[in-house]
């Protein structure tokens, strides 16, 4: 039996290389990919007749979690893994929150990628080895409600996350931007909408209140 699947991924090569790692396997079909939630929701319109969807959380117009959430109210049929590099707590929680039926790390072989979605499909609830042990903390240890709430507050995205972790190993502009392979300005940018977002005016306090709402 075919299982048909929709990626949502807005990065083009990391859209491929998910798409390869399916290719794998003659049961799996890909139905198509999406570059953000509000594409997904069209294409989902236009023909819902998918088993499972692989959801990247930081998307341009709307991510993941918010995407999910908004599937699995209309079609709660549809099985949802989270496909991503973020494994910090608040995405977490916010991702199983959403509904989401698994949450795995975006560098996983296709022999895990498999066996998490054969296991989803049988109401299983897959999870990456680190991201279990994360959720594990999260039954044991549950975020304070002004952290989930300040999580809720402060979206940073990806890149932005990338940057920050950069910024906090003391890093300058120039580095950050030779390591993440994006120019000084756009590394400016980020940092300017990084200290918008956590309102805060300078490094130090960035570093600070990310690692307080536990960002980073």
């Amino acid at each position: 039996m075919i299982t048909r699947i929709a990626v949502a991924e807005d990065n083009f090569h990391l859209g491929k290389v998910i798409e390869e790692k399916l290719f794998f396997y003659d049961i799996y079909k890909v139905k198509f990919i999406a570059e953000n939630g509000k594409e997904l929701l069209e294409k989902l319109e236009e023909n819902h007749n998918v088993d499972l969807i692989l959801m990247d959380i930081e998307m341009p117009e709307m991510n993941g979690i918010l995407a999910t959430t908004l599937v699995k109210n209309k079609y709660p049929q549809i099985k949802i893994l989270m496909l991503t590099v973020l494994d910090n707590d608040e995405n977490i929680f916010n991702a199983i929150k959403s509904g989401a039926d698994g949450y795995l790390l975006k560098d996983i072989p296709h022999q895990e990628l498999h066996r998490s979605i054969e296991e989803t499909l049988q109401g299983g609830a897959a999870m990456s080895p680190s991201i279990a042990a994360k959720t594990l903390k999260l039954l044991r240890n549950p975020l304070p409600e002004q952290e989930i709430q300040n999580a809720e507050e402060v979206a940073l995205s990806e890149r932005e996350i990338d940057v920050l972790e950069q910024l906090c190993k003391g890093l300058n502009y120039t580095r950050i931007a030779e390591n993440l392979y994006l120019s000084p300005n756009t590394v400016r940018k980020h940092i300017e909408n990084i200290y918008k977002k956590l309102q805060v005016h300078n490094k130090l306090e960035a570093v600070e209140k990310a690692k307080k709402s536990r960002i980073i």
